[in-house]
């Protein structure tokens, strides 16, 4: 098995990557899949999928097959199939939008919205009626209008426990004189839980 530990945060360059296609970096990763707050058995959804890299963590996490990939781009999607069968886990991939195909899924005790292409209104309250009691949604945004309209739409919602994060991250690279630190994108990772 290329991932044999039971922690989040896979390396990224462990996965097949494609530079149209978006990738949750690692560290970002890992505190996505923590505010997560999985379980052994979990079923999941990952909404904008992008290269799979969440969908490879949460079959890894849950050890379930009960995992729901979705992303409007087959590029994507077949990013993420590759990347699901070097890691030797199963999840079901679908080419759509979020909108059209989340009212034909099971509710599940997880979902992560990493992207909402403008709709995070409709979006979010489509997911939130396939949320278990109980369960948990992330949404991570690089956008500060995609975060306003989340935090005004889940202020709004049946969720509880709205929690807030900004992840700002530096990376090493080596540079002919040295180690030099190169600024990431700045992530917010909005929680929240149904009650």
């Amino acid at each position: 098995m290329l991932w044999d530990y039971r922690t989040p945060g896979i390396p990224d360059d462990l996965f097949e990557t494609d530079p149209d296609v978006p990738i949750t970096k690692e560290e970002v990763r890992a505190i996505v899949l923590g505010k997560l707050r999985l379980k052994e058995g979990y079923s999941a959804i990952d909404i904008g999928c992008g290269s799979g890299s969440i969908t490879v963590e949460l079959c890894l996490q849950t050890r379930s097959n009960n995992i729901y990939a979705i992303d409007f781009s087959k590029k994507a999607i077949d990013l993420t199939i590759k990347n699901l069968h070097k890691f030797e886990v199963k999840a079901k991939t679908i080419t759509a939008m979020a909108e059209d195909v989340l009212p034909t899924l099971p509710t599940v005790e997880a979902i992560m919205i990493g992207g909402s292409w403008g709709n995070i209104n409709r979006i979010l309250n489509m997911a939130t009626d396939k949320l278990a009691k109980g369960g948990r949604i992330v949404i991570d945004t690089i956008l500060i209008e995609t975060t306003y309209k989340t935090i005004s739409a889940l202020k709004r919602s049946r969720l509880g426990g709205i929690d807030i994060t900004q992840i700002t991250l530096a990376k090493s690279r080596q540079v002919s004189t040295g180690t030099m630190m190169l600024a990431r994108n700045t992530v917010t990772v909005i929680s929240a839980t149904k009650p």
